[in-house]
């Protein structure tokens, strides 16, 4: 990684009081705490991806073995009464 390149980006406040905060506490540079993390997240892109893909076969999986049998056009119908009920829940929530 022999040359850098200056790089200006964006933080939220409580972000940036954060990374100055563990910075010191490790006696580093944000540059290099930065980089640290963001060399953590590439490295553990392809480990998050298999994950989530893992998460969504298990959730493919649950539904369809509870609406064997069901026709689509009522597993439609039990979704649109799921969302509905969801959505007023949350209304009931923030209301």
């Amino acid at each position: 990684m022999g040359t850098r390149r200056p790089v200006t980006i964006s933080l939220p406040p409580q972000l940036l009081k954060d990374a100055e905060r563990i910075a010191a506490q490790e006696n580093r540079t944000k540059s290099e705490l930065l980089r640290e993390a963001l060399r953590f997240y590439i490295d553990t892109s392809e480990v998050r991806r298999r994950a989530t893909r893992e998460r969504l076969f298990a959730f493919v999986d649950g539904v369809q073995s509870r609406t064997k049998g069901i026709e689509p056009r009522g597993i439609r119908k039990l979704v649109r009464e799921a969302v509905d009920a969801a959505r007023r829940t949350r209304r009931r929530a923030t209301a």
